[in-house]
């Protein structure tokens, strides 16, 4: 008996070791996710440069989300329609503070404002009204947001880091500083640590078409639990704008014809990370017209595919050049090639735009979470998200969408260990836990047997 209570304790304490090594030991990398909107269920982020940099798998097969236990959550990789996929654009926002309006709705005190003739507010100051009035902490805060001409989508608010907090605001708009109306939206900011893990809410969201305001007015729903504001900035909604592609401008190396006697010339060019490639545009000093063939491949060692058929790109004088080309297919592939049928008069930059993705999730487990990418031993699995999404559309009206979640800094988790295909350590562990559930399968085995042989009944 007391083997067997050896065995038992020896497994009740290695296991949970063993167990430790979770999905975040499989990803290198992790994006904290901001939730724009809480309790909203479905969230679309935005991928950004950072993300195809760590990203290894086609497809990014190696991207997902997962939850604050560490689980994955249902998720799906989204590639938006026009508008859509722009990135955030942010316009820092002067900001005021005001004492919040009291409960009661007794204002003891009056706005003054020195305004410039484009609508900025030059100077703002609350007074009090009637002698010896108090107009109490400065807690709300007015927001000039007269220069800008986009609807705002979201504000976003900075306080000094440690500050523990957990506020909601009321949100005001106002095109005149006398006349405020109700905004939908009520903002909660959070930031709140516990156990070495941080949760952390900066965005007050508005309604998916944005908010058109000159003026915005935030105001504590407890006057006890503010947030020690330092910097205010809009996210901008530019959805009526064409969307415009990102591109990655890359130096190439000159490589030998793969022939002897074969004509032109070859550049070879590596990109650094899984971007979705749509369009390419190639780029020679001086004046040139130059007939290109381009591939790409997946690894070094496969074979070259053919992405575009020959085309002549040339440039004459300043303002006569070709336009850049649509491939046929999206391809992230890493290693890209560029055929020339003659010589080439330099050295050839090779330009490739993008459209960032999304990863639309479910907020499935519990909060926090984060985006990880990363790995060479694990694959998001493939979920029918896309025909959920579209049941809720369909409950929900044709204009509706998940609600936008931001990535956070890029954290590290298991780094290139990560990117290691069969890890030794991965291996102990596995071999181990296998070990250890044998043993004590054999223990506990051995230890039935010998009860039934003691409570046998004696031979006659």
């Amino acid at each position: 008996m007391s083997l067997a209570r050896t065995v038992a304790a020896f497994a009740l304490v290695l296991l949970p070791a063993l167990a430790s090594a979770g999905p975040r030991d499989d990803y290198a990398q992790q994006w904290p996710l901001q939730l724009g909107s809480e309790g909203a269920g479905a969230y679309r982020v935005a991928l950004d440069d950072s993300v195809y940099q760590h990203a290894r798998r086609s497809g990014l097969r190696d991207v997902d989300v997962i939850d604050g236990a560490g689980n994955p959550v249902p998720a799906a990789l989204y590639r938006p329609g026009p508008g859509e996929a722009r990135a955030a654009v942010r316009a820092s926002l002067p900001w005021f503070a005001l004492p919040a309006r009291p409960a009661s709705g007794a204002q003891e005190w009056q706005l003054v404002s020195e305004v410039e003739a484009d609508g900025r507010l030059r100077r703002v100051e609350a007074r009090g009204i009637g002698r010896g009035a108090s107009i109490g902490p400065q807690t709300a805060l007015l927001i000039d947001a007269s220069t800008l001409r986009a609807p705002i989508r979201a504000l976003e608010l900075d306080w000094a880091p440690g500050t523990a907090l957990d506020a909601t605001y009321r949100v005001e708009a106002s095109d005149d500083l006398e006349h405020w109306r109700d905004v939908v939206a009520r903002g909660r900011l959070v930031d709140l640590e516990q156990g070495g893990r941080r949760l952390l809410q900066r965005r007050i969201a508005f309604d998916p078409d944005g908010l058109r305001a000159r003026y915005l007015r935030l105001s504590p729903t407890n006057p006890d639990a503010v947030a020690p504001i330092r910097a205010v900035s809009a996210e901008l909604d530019a959805s009526a704008d064409p969307s415009p592609l990102r591109w990655r401008q890359l130096k190439g190396r000159r490589v030998a014809a793969e022939r002897a006697g074969e004509k032109g010339a070859r550049f070879e060019f590596e990109l650094d990370g899984r971007f979705p490639i749509q369009r390419i545009d190639v780029a020679l000093p001086g004046n040139y017209a130059v007939g290109w063939n381009l591939e790409s491949r997946d690894r070094t060692d496969a074979p070259w595919q053919r992405r575009l058929a020959p085309w002549t790109a040339y440039r004459v004088g300043s303002d006569g050049r070709s336009s850049s080309r649509a491939l046929p297919v999206r391809s992230d592939d890493r290693y890209w090639r560029l055929s020339a049928d003659a010589a080439v008069p330099g050295e050839p930059s090779l330009r490739l735009g993008y459209q960032p993705e999304m990863m639309v999730f479910i907020a499935q487990g519990t909060p926090p979470y984060a985006l990880v990418a990363g790995s060479a031993r694990t694959a998001r699995e493939d979920l029918p998200l896309p025909q959920t999404m579209l049941a809720l559309q369909a409950e929900r009206g044709p204009t509706w969408r998940p609600a936008e979640a931001a990535l956070g800094p890029m954290q590290a988790l298991a780094g290139a260990a990560a990117l290691v295909p069969d890890e030794p350590e991965r291996n102990w562990r596995t071999w181990l836990l296998w070990a250890v559930l044998v043993v004590g399968a054999v223990v506990v085995a051995g230890f039935a047997v010998a009860l039934l042989r003691g409570s046998a009944p004696p031979a006659a």
